[in-house]
């Protein structure tokens, strides 16, 4: 995409394109501290312009300057700080990485919970073994050897990640299991050699089982939250049919070039984006448009990679391949927005950075007063722990991002494409949306719509006699004309002595009839009357339509109206945006008169006409400044600034690549109820994070003084944290089931 272009359009991004954009993988991170800490490390690196670390989908994404980092230094500063990188990798890499990291902790959590099953048994029936060894039972041995294994082996990675965070003066979620943990064992085993009776083994080895449980069904949550991704790398074709020296044979994907032609057999998936060269057929393209209605493809019109062939064989001219075709592209932008964050998650970071030293502070506290109260060691140690425990942030580091990765997966699904967290929370409330007119609301082509013909002539007659006319010249309505004749497979005739008058028609002979085709004014200073069809000239113009006049030698056979015609769609998504108490606006450089018509015919509040490429921004500028908070619809180059000024930039897909650029939200389909769709999914998206954010910040408020109190075992807090993490990842996959209009 032409991204000098657009920063020269939008000045708040200017200086922007010396910047090179580094994505990658980052491992060891288990909570919202980890992915805040990973952050500020990353942002107090020299030339980092900015830096986004996700939690729910363990990446990064750093914009710096090329000339004075280097993307080695970045990843070397992650894994300084005790973090793993992991580097951008093939589809089938990817979905081979989270299935054995799957495995590894589905293993790790239900071998753990096999071990800790016997030291809950042993311990909560007080068994009494034959045997016994240094003054105690061999149960209690039994229960020291079982949870040492569950907390040191099954439980390193905990005991490993808080010595990393240490070695920075840091501290994450693993220090507060490490230490609730690490507290139960080691106190256990020095009671234990002591010959004391009030022993923890149980709890330590459970707390261990019931967290490394609660990350297998994170993972596993996870990984179909972010499965929008992961679908839509599969979605490419692997091989192409080429054509080389007369014989077709197979390549692999990745050898195809552009130029290269490529045959389309029917059932199989396009290859790579191109053009139509032979052949006809119907494509399904919904993976591309959410849209399930084929469209038809002949010679000339544009096909896309992974979209299905379903009728006829073609040939087709590859023009886009590798990381520069419409899927390619599509996946960059999801993966992108579900790495960016929403403004919303700063007051969730904010929070992390600083809760776990705090929570480590209130364990103290807690251990220091029951001590202080009681005296009793054994009493003042359970509730410290169990404020480890049920104090870990997860659920609060992962409320916005499984949000965003969901509805920008619906979104892809629907084709709709979500640039950023930030565009969903700017779209959850729009007061006005302003539409630019070509190629938005209408169809950006001219149509004939109506033909009105004297008793003579029939109206595919005079179809016909227009088209052969027209069919000499380049002009956009000419080709309207001709389009309509094809469309009827109208037979078109042989013209002679044919001559073009610039700005006003086309003139010449059909065997011994003189024809002209133009407008109106064209046959009135030729002499010849409107008669009885100046009634239907001036209906046609009051709907904003282009009226053309057709002459048969020197009279009158009739008039052919072209207009540019609505979207199907247009007028539904008007009254639904009207009655979620949207207001709508219409914005164009058309005259006064077509805008309010076109305006009337879909029950648009207001119209902006005659208004210069400059001054769209202009206009969404005066309407923010009136207080409204504005969305805008373009798909031109001239809409950019405007797309850029307004809260909410929609760009439609079918347009220009810097309008795409510009826009925070890209409708792949030039269909206007996606604009709906797109406010709809917004809000709905923001509401989960809302109700997730609530949920978590309650969660931990309400918990942390329970377990202070003595009022929550540790064992119960350590489910009760696993199940809230779980449990925000649920709500969000709620998304996938809701209906956007």
């Amino acid at each position: 995409m032409n991204e000098h272009a657009t920063a020269a359009l939008a000045p708040d991004r200017r200086g922007m394109d010396a910047l090179k954009i580094a994505t990658f993988g980052i491992s060891g991170m288990h909570c919202a501290s980890c992915s805040v800490r990973n952050e500020r490390v990353l942002s107090k690196l020299k030339g980092v312009h900015s830096a986004s670390v996700n939690l729910a989908t363990h990446s990064a994404r750093v914009e710096f300057d090329e000339s004075v980092l280097s993307e080695r230094a970045i990843h070397q500063a992650v894994v300084e700080g005790g973090y793993g990188v992991l580097t951008q990798e093939s589809a089938q890499d990817h979905k081979e990485r989270a299935r054995r990291e799957l495995q590894s902790a589905r293993r790790k959590a239900f071998l753990a919970l096999s071990f800790a099953f016997p030291v809950v048994v042993l311990a909560m029936f007080n068994i009494d073994l034959p045997w016994a060894f240094r003054g105690q039972n061999a149960s209690v041995w039994i229960e020291a050897a079982l949870s040492s294994v569950v907390i040191l082996g099954f439980g390193r990675e905990f005991h490993i990640g808080m010595v990393r965070q240490a070695r920075n003066l840091a501290a994450n979620m693993d220090t507060l299991i490490s230490l609730g943990t690490l507290a139960a064992l080691l106190y256990s085993l020095w009671a234990m050699l002591a010959g004391e009776h009030h022993l923890y083994f149980e709890t330590g080895a459970v707390i261990a089982a019931l967290i490394l449980l609660g990350r297998y069904f994170e993972a596993s949550s996870r990984g179909r939250a972010s499965e929008a991704i992961e679908k839509l790398m599969e979605l490419g074709a692997k091989t192409a049919h080429i054509s080389r020296d007369g014989k077709e044979e197979d390549i692999p994907i990745e050898d195809v070039k552009v130029g290269d032609v490529l045959l389309v057999k029917p059932g199989e998936k396009v290859p790579v984006d191109g053009k139509v060269v032979k052949g006809a057929s119907s494509v399904d393209e919904s993976m591309l448009t959410g849209e399930s209605m084929p469209v038809g493809k002949a010679s000339g019109d544009d096909v896309f990679g992974a979209t299905i062939n379903l009728s006829g064989a073609f040939q087709m001219r590859t023009t886009k391949v590798g990381a520069d075709t419409t899927l390619a592209q599509i996946v960059k932008m999801v993966a992108e927005a579900q790495v960016n964050k929403a403004p919303i998650q700063k007051l969730a970071d904010q929070v992390s950075g600083v809760f776990v030293p705090v929570v480590l502070a209130i364990a103290a506290v807690t251990a220091a007063g029951w001590y202080f109260f009681t005296g009793d060691i054994y009493q003042s140690f359970i509730p410290a722990v169990a404020v480890l425990v049920i104090a870990c942030p997860c659920s609060l580091g992962l409320a916005t991002p499984t949000a965003i990765m969901v509805g920008t997966g619906l979104g892809a699904k629907r084709g709709i494409l979500i640039k950023n967290g930030e565009a969903l929370e700017r779209g959850k409330k729009i007061d006005v949306v302003v539409f630019d007119k070509t190629g938005t609301l209408t169809e950006g082509k001219p149509k004939v719509t109506d033909i009105a013909c004297n008793e003579k002539i029939d109206a595919d007659e005079l179809l016909r006699l227009a088209a052969s006319l027209e069919k000499l010249s380049e002009h956009p309505l000419a080709q309207a004309i001709v389009r309509e004749a094809e469309k009827k497979n109208l037979p078109l005739s042989e013209v002679h002595d044919f001559a073009n008058q610039a700005g006003k028609g086309v003139q010449g002979r059909i065997g011994d009839k003189a024809i002209s085709v133009g407008s109106v004014r064209l046959a009135l200073e030729s002499g010849i009357s409107l008669g009885p069809q100046a009634g239907a000239v001036e209906k046609y113009k009051s709907g904003a339509k282009t009226v053309i006049a057709v002459t048969r030698n020197r009279e009158l056979a009739g008039i052919i109206a072209v207009a540019d015609t609505l979207k199907e769609d247009a007028k539904a998504a008007i009254d639904l945006l009207r009655a979620q108490g949207i207001e709508t606006v219409v914005i164009t450089g058309d005259n006064q008169r077509t805008a309010e018509a076109i305006a009337k015919q879909i029950g648009i509040d207001k119209v902006f006409a005659e208004v210069l490429p400059q001054e769209k921004a202009e206009k969404v500028r005066a309407l923010q400044q009136g207080g409204q908070r504005v969305a805008f619809v373009g798909d031109g180059i001239n809409d950019a600034p405007a797309l850029v000024q307004a809260d909410l930039g929609i760009a439609i897909g079918t347009g220009t690549d810097i309008a795409i650029e510009a826009g925070n939200i890209v409708l792949v389909k030039g269909n206007p109820l996606k604009v709906v769709e797109a406010l709809n999914l917004s809000r709905l998206t923001f509401k989960t994070i809302r109700q997730n954010m609530f949920w978590a910040f309650f969660y931990n408020v309400a918990a942390i003084p329970l377990a202070a109190f003595g009022l929550l075992n540790p064992m119960v807090a350590a489910g009760a944290m696993a199940i809230s993490s779980v449990s925000v990842v649920g709500n969000s996959l709620r998304i996938r089931r809701q209906k956007l209009l």
